[in-house]
């Protein structure tokens, strides 16, 4: 007798697993085939900070220098900032910008604290790299990376 209630006890849980699979198989799929698909990136994502175009001179970033970001980093992200002072012009311009990305902590803080908006968020999602050095950014080469592929 009991081996018939043991049957018969398999029978419903493998009714109750195919009743699981069947609702599955016609349910969305979620999962996305990364690298071949991606997914689409939210505006109020958070990669890495850049520098933002100046409106006025698209060449030049919008950075006067102020190291607000710098001070106001938690993280200690923001390495280094210097800049030069151009002929004819009132307010210095970034000549490197150096953030460590692998101790930001993408708080945002230094994106608010700019008096200038000079920084943003990337949609960059997927940084690569070998060694940590590869995480350490000099945003002004990175503008004129960007610049370049316009």
């Amino acid at each position: 007798m009991t081996s018939v209630v043991e049957i018969v006890k398999g029978f419903v849980s493998l009714i109750v697993g195919m009743g699981v699979t069947i609702k599955a198989f016609f349910s969305p799929v979620v999962t996305v085939q990364y690298p071949r698909k991606t997914i689409n990136i939210t505006p109020r994502f958070r990669g890495h900070t850049k520098l933002v175009a100046d409106s006025e001179r698209p060449e030049r970033t919008k950075c006067i220098v102020c190291g607000m970001c710098e001070r106001n980093c938690p993280s200690k992200s923001i390495k280094k900032i210097t800049g030069e002072k151009l002929e004819g012009e009132k307010k210095k311009t970034a000549t490197q910008y150096i953030l460590d990305f692998t101790t930001c902590s993408q708080c945002g803080i230094c994106v608010e604290t700019c008096p200038v908006d000079a920084l943003e968020f990337s949609a960059d999602y997927n940084p690569v790299g070998y060694k940590r050095e590869d995480f350490h950014y000099d945003l002004v080469k990175e503008f004129e990376k960007r610049r370049q592929k316009l």
